[in-house]
């Protein structure tokens, strides 16, 4: 029910905007012809009527209206902008396809607009037409002033005077410092003295006990070098003495078998 009384609506529209311009441009057909159109039309039009039985009635209207409105019944004394108007708006007509019109009548609501705000301009549509739209920007105002320049900085209370009092305990605390480290660096001296002393007595007794082995090695090398030239001295003496006994022996018997013989 609500598309159908939209499609009434639109018709209704259509026909009163063609009539108020054709009465602005005093056409010389009447417009009786237009209101009985739209009579006719509109009669028909009925809650038990189906879409497609609303396609040739469409058709047939705009063609009857497209038929008397031309640009040749317009009065000649018109300007030639209005002309060139009524001329676009008929060849709109002709080239509107009869879908375009259903969907203009079952969605009736504007479309939403488009054109958005960015964050430093706005954009606004003014004209629309067939050859062209244009559009306003509109940019924003400038961003608020900066604020006042802050004031300099005040400089740093200065510092008072010390006392005699506190220069003595600071002198006295300075003192106490130095004899501190001063005692730290000695015994770190001392430390490394101990240690170089540890490390020097220590590499001395190896010293010691490597040349103590080593001579007692000596010694006992020598020991048995002498025992063995002993024996073998005694050895050497042992079979000389053999040997001259056997030859005294070989001569007592030589003298025994001499003395026989003889």
């Amino acid at each position: 029910m609500a598309q159908y009384h939209y499609l009434n609506l639109f018709f209704l529209n259509l026909y009163l905007d063609l009539t108020k311009l054709l009465v602005y441009q005093q056409c010389r057909f009447s417009i009786s012809l237009v209101l009985s159109t739209f009579t006719s039309s509109s009669s028909s039009l009925s809650l038990s009527l189906h879409i497609p039985s609303i396609i040739p009635l469409i058709i047939q209207t705009t063609a009857s209206l497209l038929q008397h409105f031309s640009p040749l019944s317009i009065h000649p004394s018109s300007d030639s902008t209005m002309d060139s108007t009524v001329s676009a708006y008929s060849e709109k007509l002709r080239e509107m396809s009869v879908l375009s019109l259903l969907c203009s009548c079952l969605y009736s609501q504007p479309l939403p607009n488009t054109f958005g705000q960015f964050e430093d301009m706005e954009v606004k549509s003014l004209d629309k037409r067939a050859s062209g739209q244009a559009f306003e920007v509109i940019l924003k105002s400038p961003t608020e002033p900066s604020p006042e320049r802050p004031q300099t900085l005040a400089l740093p209370p200065q510092k008072k005077e010390p006392s005699l009092g506190e220069l003595q305990r600071r002198l006295e605390a300075a003192e106490e410092r130095r004899k501190s480290q001063e005692k730290q660096v000695l015994k770190q001296l001392a430390d490394k003295r101990e240690r170089e002393k540890e490390v020097l007595t220590k590499a001395q007794e190896v010293n010691n006990n490597y040349s103590k082995m080593t001579e007692e090695k000596l010694h006992h090398k020598m020991e048995l070098i002498q025992e063995n030239r002993m024996a073998r001295l005694g050895a050497l003496k042992q079979r000389l003495r053999e040997k001259e006994l056997h030859a005294a022996e070989v001569r007592k018997n030589k003298e025994l078998h001499t003395d026989l013989s003889g």
